[in-house]
């Protein structure tokens, strides 16, 4: 048992309590929206400990949370032959991110990261939602796919572009849902690679990640509880208002 906990006894018990709460209110975020658990995750995180610790950490709750998404819609075959060389491109860069990006320390790394959460959100707030062509499709969706795969080597987050473009393709709810999750699960999959390649992904931070699969499934199940209760609407406009800010803080004090 020591052995499992030895991460969680290396970084103390305050640091071990901001990781479970911060993986509980990822999950409630999940819960309600249907995204936002690695991103407020590597949010939170990033406030205390490096880009490559966080992740390291958000690999199994990601994972477990992506595939029960993944799971259900019955689209899957059909988004996999639409989608498939934006989720090729997106492991592949992840994969040559990783020969040359650094998420284990650095100041860029915190700005790179706040950057990236404060684009989120402002996308989110004041963007409208884009209409990509069939014709476009064909070369942006690979473009799209390098480059969330770049941005996930460096900082851990996986929503920028990915999310507005999967959002621009015209999907209906339940598609769109399995796409992110499908979108989501490659994204982790390939991040997992790149930190254990990179000597960040030991037996100490899987036993880590797989304790804070706790606490982001109870959140998930507190999301949908709270997803009956209020607009999904005024959720994510706070959600975004909330990553602006935190986005923002990262970015001036990286």
């Amino acid at each position: 048992m020591n052995t499992f906990l030895a991460f969680y006894q290396a970084i103390g018990p305050a640091l071990t309590l901001l990781v479970m709460a911060t993986f509980l209110l990822a999950g409630t975020v999940k819960g309600v929206i249907g995204l936002g658990l690695p991103t407020v995750a590597m949010g939170m995180l990033g406030l205390a400990m490096l880009p490559a610790q966080a992740a390291a950490l958000l690999i199994i709750p990601s994972a477990v949370t992506n595939l029960w998404q993944l799971a259900f819609g019955g689209h899957l075959s059909a988004l996999l032959k639409r989608l498939w060389p934006m989720l090729l491109l997106t492991f592949l860069g992840t994969g040559l991110g990783a020969l040359w990006l650094c998420m284990g320390g650095g100041p860029w790394v915190v700005r790179a990261l706040g950057g990236a959460l404060l684009a989120y959100a402002l996308s989110g707030l004041f963007l409208p939602t884009f209409q990509v062509k069939p014709q476009t499709e064909r070369w942006l969706g690979p473009l799209i796919g390098m480059v969330t795969g770049v941005m996930t080597s460096a900082t851990g987050v996986f929503v920028i572009p990915a999310v507005p473009y999967l959002q621009a393709l015209g999907l209906n709810r339940d598609q769109l849902v399995q796409a992110l999750g499908l979108s989501f699960t490659v994204s982790t999959l390939a991040l997992a690679a790149g930190l254990a390649w990179r000597g960040a992904l030991g037996s100490g931070e899987i036993n880590a990640s797989l304790l804070s699969l706790v606490p982001a499934l109870l959140g998930m199940w507190l999301g949908q509880v709270v997803r009956q209760r209020i607009s999904a609407v005024l959720f994510k406009r706070v959600f975004f208002v909330g990553m602006a800010l935190l986005g923002g803080h990262l970015l001036v004090s990286g």
